[in-house]
């Protein structure tokens, strides 16, 4: 079974700390604790923590984003999502959960970010590293944020403590991120510190990405060539579907795939994935302690469904036939299943892999390009063979893509996301990759036929910031149908 003992143990650790931190931040935490590399790895692991639970990547962001995605809708209260009016009372309770906890790992980066440099027995090579981390992490969530709150109040070591701070503009925000994560990039190590920790390579894939998302794809290009040229990373092979648990199955620890994941474990109680309960019907087989069925799709209405090639084999490894009073073409998502668990899944959350970095370097030298090249084509290819459980690295005229039925910028560009579609189904991008190319209102009213309004692009500010934060303006600074 799946263990891993240094970093769960240190989140356990953390857990006394925590509520000393949020309670007394200028006490005995801050003063005294920050010293010893276990200490500051201690504080580096609660980072992660407030965002692991099941209200944002352990389960609820996933759903929000995938239902929001042209091949999914949602069920119970998350059924007024499909009608992409923006959000309904129960659901911006939900994001404002997300909001806190974003903002809560944020205050934790910045208390290492603060106290680590004064540290009395760490080294200046230890003292880069740890802030690396920190502020890698730092860009990660206020990259999430970004995408889907727009401009958001910039919490940093110098306002802390503020509660009144003004909501920044998006390009400030970006500023922030890029800078972090050049930081991080010339501070992380090759290799992590722990599984599931960063690595310079993972800071390189998240700029790619941010880049990608600022349409300075020049720069997103050459950072995802970077990884690329490292050798570092390869695809896992398969030749069958459900191979692809050699990626995303509960008992990796990790692969040749992995870039940056959250990690988690069926044990210790509490360290588990959340997201295969939301997913799965009660008694399907895939989760045994049973689940919610949050979202299902069908193979003859939904488009994005019915158009996808039944011969490949990530179709196979993410759907299953269930009914349940909705017809008989319907399906769920199994991409996170964990067959044997009595808890919670011992699945891992993809956020970067190496078949992303493929993709983001394929799109990009055509959107910084006026045409595609050889090269972006064989990356994509890369990942459309794995699909068709070929060997990546060794072309094949059975499946492969041919340069010249797709030479047009436009055209190719097209195939790429399509490919992304495919290839991330189920992992929380398609939502933001609709949204950075301006084409998500298209994509939902051709596969789904809603008229998505405009206020959905976006979710609103959170009450609680607005009742408390008196540098925002609950009317002009909310974001607009809200």
């Amino acid at each position: 079974m799946k263990y891993i003992l240094s970093i769960i143990s240190a989140l356990f650790l953390f857990s006394s700390c925590t509520k000393m931190l949020e309670e007394e931040p200028q006490s005995i935490a801050e003063e005294l604790f920050y010293n010893t590399p276990a200490e500051v790895e201690t504080g580096l692991n609660a980072i992660y923590t407030p965002v692991r639970g099941s209200g944002n990547f352990g389960a609820l962001y996933e759903c929000q984003l995938e239902i929001y995605a042209e091949y999914l809708y949602g069920r119970g209260s998350h059924a007024p999502l499909n009608d992409y009016k923006g959000l309904d009372n129960t659901n911006i309770t939900r994001i404002a959960g997300m909001w806190s906890t974003f903002y809560e790992a944020i205050r934790n980066a910045n208390i290492i970010i603060r106290r680590a440099p004064e540290a009395t027995a760490l080294t200046e090579a230890q003292i880069s590293r740890y802030v690396g981390e920190a502020r890698f992490l730092r860009a990660l969530w206020y990259f999430h944020l970004v995408r889907n709150w727009g401009g958001v109040p910039i919490r940093d070591i110098d306002n802390m403590d503020a509660i009144d701070v003004p909501r920044s503009s998006e390009a400030d925000v970006y500023n922030v991120i890029v800078e972090d994560l050049l930081y991080a990039e010339a501070n992380l190590p090759d290799a992590p510190r722990l599984i599931g920790t960063p690595s310079l390579w993972s800071a390189k894939t998240v700029l790619a990405d941010v880049y990608m998302n600022l349409h300075q794809y020049d720069k997103a290009r050459d950072k995802a060539l970077e990884v690329i040229n490292s050798n570092k990373f390869s695809l896992v092979n398969v030749a069958v579907a459900d191979d692809f648990d050699k990626l995303f199955g509960p008992e990796i620890v990790t692969s040749t795939e992995e870039i940056f994941y959250l990690k988690y474990s069926r044990t210790p109680s509490g360290q588990g994935f959340s997201y295969p309960q939301y997913t799965h019907y009660p008694g399907a087989g895939y989760y045994p302690p049973g689940g919610y069925y949050t979202f299902y799709s069908d193979t003859e209405e939904n488009l994005f469904i019915k158009n996808w090639d039944k011969n490949d084999l990530r179709y196979a490894f993410n759907w299953y036939g269930q009914t349940f009073g909705l017809g008989p073409n319907t399906i769920l998502n199994k991409k996170f299943s964990d067959r044997v668990t009595t808890t919670a899944g011992g699945n891992d959350f993809p956020m970067y892999r190496y078949a992303d970095v493929l993709l983001f370097y394929a799109e990009s030298v055509a959107q910084a390009g006026t045409v595609p090249t050889l090269d972006a084509m064989e990356k994509l290819n890369m990942v459309h063979r794995r699909a068709y459980g070929k060997n990546p690295t060794v072309a094949d005229p059975t499946v492969d893509f041919n340069l010249a039925d797709y030479a047009g910028k436009q055209a190719f560009i097209d195939l790429v996301v399509k490919e992304r579609g495919y290839e991330n189904c189920a992992e929380a991008k398609r939502w933001h990759d609709l949204k950075r190319l301006g084409i998500a209102k298209e994509a939902v009213q051709a596969s789904k036929g809603v008229v998505m309004e405009d206020k959905h692009l976006l979710w609103p500010i959170p009450t609680i910031e607005l009742n408390y934060n008196k540098a925002i303006d609950p009317v002009a600074d909310q974001n607009p149908g809200y």
